[in-house]
This record gives C-alpha cells, structure tokens and sequence, in this order.
C-alpha cells in the first residue's frame, strides 16, 4: 500500500541510521511493526493476574501427544 506523510528530515534521517536501514521505507516500516509489537507485548503484560488456569503448564504442553 502506498502513503504519502510528511515527517521531518532529521528525524527520518536519525531513524535511518538507528534501524541501520537500506531506505526510508524501510526504516519506517521497522518502527511501525516494532511499535506495533511493544503495544501487544504491553497488552499482554496487563492480563498479568487477571487470568484463572485450572490446567498446568505441562499437561497443557503435552495434551496432544
């Protein structure tokens, strides 16, 4: 899909060089999917506590075999 956003250069530049990136697409693509990926592992980390589990870690591991 393209897009069209206007970022400032210095800080698309600096992005560049902290992703070690071959473009700026890619480098924008690598913060977004990283950004994305911190929000779930932030979301998961909130469940933790508020979940029961009436099986253990091993009969759930190993039902299936």
């Amino acid at each position: 899909m393209r897009a069209t956003v206007t970022l400032e250069k210095a800080i698309l530049d600096e992005l560049v060089r902290q992703t070690n990136s071959k473009s700026k697409a890619a480098a924008v693509q690598y913060a977004i999917k990283d950004y994305l990926r911190r929000k779930k592992t932030e979301s998961i980390q909130s469940m933790k506590g508020k979940m029961e589990f009436d099986r253990e870690a091993d009969e759930i591991r190993h039902h299936d075999r």
